[in-house]
């Protein structure tokens, strides 16, 4: 049987009143406030190891403070899933990310979303005005396009702080 050295086993936590998991490591974690980071992980994490599957778990338990919990958890007998999520977390140890492209991408369309969203064309103006080493426009329709929302050209994490 194999022992992970970058998995913790399940312990029951204090004040729990739910089913018990002792024959599972956990994984990956998110919460319903997670930054995009954090929910990258899990999902990638999640299908790296082959997804959910009858010893591969998904459970999501109500929490006071942040609303709800969800877990990643592997039974001890699947050898194959907790070889892969224990090479992850080793991983993610050196460097925070499981999957850079998938990060991004959620970045890129989470800045999209605010730039279009949160700010006024003076608004967008200024933070450009603010920010100009982070924008590099093709040409002035490129820049016009992005004054109105169209698009975001500069530092995705540096808008949505992530």
């Amino acid at each position: 049987m194999y022992t992970p050295e970058n998995l913790e086993k399940w312990t029951l936590p204090d004040s729990y009143a739910g089913p018990e998991y002792p024959e599972y490591f956990v994984f990956l974690g998110r919460h319903r406030d997670s930054n995009l980071l954090v929910e990258s992980n899990f999902e990638k994490g999640l299908e790296k190891i082959g997804g959910e599957s009858e010893t591969v778990l998904v459970i999501r338990d109500y929490h006071w403070a942040v609303g709800w919990i969800e877990n990643i958890y592997i039974h001890e007998s699947d050898e194959n899933a907790l070889k892969l999520a224990d090479e992850i977390s080793k991983g993610l140890k050196d460097y925070p990310v499981v999957d850079e492209d998938d990060w991004g991408e959620r970045e890129l369309k989470e800045s999209q979303r605010v730039w279009k969203d949160n700010y006024n064309v003076k608004e967008r103006i200024e933070y450009i005005r603010q920010n100009d080493s982070q924008f590099s426009f093709r040409d002035y329709a490129d820049l016009i396009g992005c004054i109105r929302g169209n698009w975001f050209r500069g530092y995705a994490s540096e808008l949505i702080g992530n």
